[in-house]
């Protein structure tokens, strides 16, 4: 989305905490520079929130969804890729599903958006990419979907493309992204762990003045409560003030947005600019105007890890719903239809599960991504040691 984010450009401050922990962050970087493998936050024993996660803590949990990514990393500058988010394997157009879109700042090229607002379906799957790819990604989903078998006929595609802009450690102007990648991630679409970091569309991001990706969570329901999933896959790409089950961990770890105007420290800004995509699946039985207010609480999830929202920055929430009998078939000839949905009053509990399953997915789209250099820039991963530390002395762990 417009503006790329400027990173943190001085020296961290010496608070009593960080003085400690920041000893640690050297040695740290190193490590993840060289080790592709890092923890996300529940192998830290990082519980956020109350409610249970899925067997697999990603989007995925949702049954039926689908997730498959494209990384472009080649020579010094090309650090971007696609993320694809297929709700179910069968033909969307055919069999589409109930959608929303909430729109917090709308800085941002997201595709697709005001059909969905009008009919509150989802007619493709949900791709993310680097600002300027967009329109080549749409196009490309566009192929896609008119090569389904059963769709020889359609003359109308409503691709749903959602971006953050890459453009500091990626040559975002060289547009390198082609219909062969996108379709690759299509095709490459699969259930199970979802591959968190710097992959995909995460591949050249940054949040927080770190090194930011792809993330994901979910949370389970008890049975008394529906029994139902809810999924959720971030994009990060923004600015703010990192904070971590309430931990300040940006201000000990002196990298934060305005940090250096209120310090007066130093040449350099840090806008925090970027934005943040969030989809949010579900198997509850919801129409689109319970999945709009479904959408909407992603937005606390993201506001508790400290997220802000700037001017610069596009946050979009896509949330859509698998259960079957409230997808929409396109050849139905029947004036009306029947569907139980979930109620008004009942919402709650996924609205929790949907806050909860976003701040989790931001977490571990820091935790996972890895030091990441291009375009001439580095941008350092969050150093593990050093958070684990501010992290227990603040109790958030043990």
């Amino acid at each position: 989305m417009a503006a790329r984010p400027t990173p943190y450009a001085g020296g961290m401050t010496a608070t009593p905490l960080a003085a400690a922990a920041m000893c640690l962050i050297a040695v740290c970087t190193a490590t993840q520079a060289a080790t592709p493998s890092r923890p996300r936050a529940a192998d830290l024993g990082l519980k956020v929130g109350i409610l249970p996660p899925g067997p697999l803590d990603a989007i995925t949990d949702v049954a039926g969804v689908q997730v498959g990514q494209t990384t472009l990393v080649r020579g010094d500058d090309i650090r971007t890729g696609v993320t694809a988010i297929v709700p179910h394997p069968g033909n969307l157009y055919k069999e589409k599903v109930p959608a929303a879109i909430y729109v917090g700042n709308g800085y941002g090229k997201l595709t697709g958006v005001t059909q969905v607002e009008e009919l509150g379906e989802l007619e493709t799957p949900i791709l993310l990419t680097s600002t300027l790819s967009v329109p080549r990604v749409a196009d490309a989903l566009m192929t896609y979907m008119l090569a389904l078998p059963g769709n020889e006929q359609v003359q109308s595609v409503n691709p749903v493309v959602g971006e953050t802009n890459d453009g500091y450690l990626n040559d975002i102007r060289g547009r390198h992204i082609t219909a062969d990648d996108v379709l690759a991630a299509l095709r490459n679409a699969r259930g199970g762990p979802v591959e968190e970091g710097a992959v995909g569309a995460g591949t050249g991001t940054i949040a927080f003045g770190w090194k930011g990706g792809i993330g994901t969570a979910s949370r389970h329901l008890p049975e008394s409560l529906g029994g139902y999933t809810v999924g959720v896959l971030v994009q990060t790409n923004f600015g703010g003030v990192l904070t971590i089950g309430g931990a300040p961990v940006g201000i000990e770890l002196g990298r934060y947005e305005l940090r250096q105007e209120l310090e007066r420290a130093g040449n350099g800004r840090d806008k925090g600019d970027g934005s943040c995509m969030m989809v949010i699946a579900t198997d509850a039985p919801l129409d689109a105007r319970a999945l709009k207010r479904l959408a909407a609480r992603a937005w606390l999830g993201l506001a508790r890890t400290g997220g802000t929202a700037t001017n610069g920055s596009g946050e979009y929430a896509i949330a859509f719903s698998t259960a079957p009998e409230v997808r929409i078939h396109a050849e139905a000839a029947a004036l009306t239809r029947n569907t139980q949905v979930v109620t008004t009053s009942a919402m709650t509990p996924l609205f929790l599960a949907a806050i909860e399953a976003t701040e989790e997915a931001v977490y571990n789209s820091l935790f996972k991504a890895t030091t990441t250099t291009g375009n001439g820039h580095t941008i350092e991963a969050l150093p593990i040691d050093a958070t684990v530390a501010i992290l227990r002395a603040h109790a958030v762990i043990r």
